[in-house]
């Protein structure tokens, strides 16, 4: 029966399946070009769980392949106040830098966190990755709690302090 129900699923249309985000049913795989031709190849899924290269392959059969450029300094996925809602492609890429919440301690992995804007969009903010931050749904509702004061390190993690 598990069987039959993963053969379901791999011949479901991703396009037709509900959308979370902005982006439709998908997995990150975060693997070097070197890596997928080869036997022994190592891949990371988004969440960091090593994976073989055979397996990212076999993944790649049944899927549409979007090639992620990284440690590039092109900002195309920037929309500035164009959009107030981020798009698919941006949440991939929060996903793919950012990989979980981004409050101090928080492991809720970035499929089911929300896209922020640091400075509010409702304020002039931007709609640019610059701008942007995973925040599972608890730290996302804190972040706008006038009764917590939000601080942002160095390394793009956030703590929160009640204020006194």
């Amino acid at each position: 029966m598990g069987d039959a129900f993963c053969e379901l699923i791999g011949r479901l249309p991703a396009d037709k399946l509900p959308q979370l985000g902005g982006l439709n049913a998908s997995i990150v795989v975060l693997i070097d070009y070197t890596s997928l031709k080869s036997d022994t190849g190592r891949a990371t899924l988004e969440d960091g769980q090593p994976i073989s290269a055979s397996l990212a392959r076999r993944m790649a059969c049944e899927a549409g392949l979007i090639p992620a450029v990284l440690g590039s300094s092109s900002e195309l996925l920037d929309l500035g106040r164009t959009a107030r809602l981020f798009s698919g492609a941006q949440r991939r890429g929060l996903a793919i830098t950012q990989r979980v919440c981004t409050a101090v301690g928080c492991d809720w992995p970035a499929h089911l966190c929300h896209a922020h804007h640091d400075d509010s969009w409702l304020h002039g903010g931007k709609t640019d990755m610059k701008n942007a931050r995973l925040l599972c749904p608890r730290h996302h509702a804190r972040i706008h709690d006038p009764r917590f004061e939000t601080t942002i390190h160095p390394d793009n993690q956030v703590t929160f302090h009640m204020r006194t």
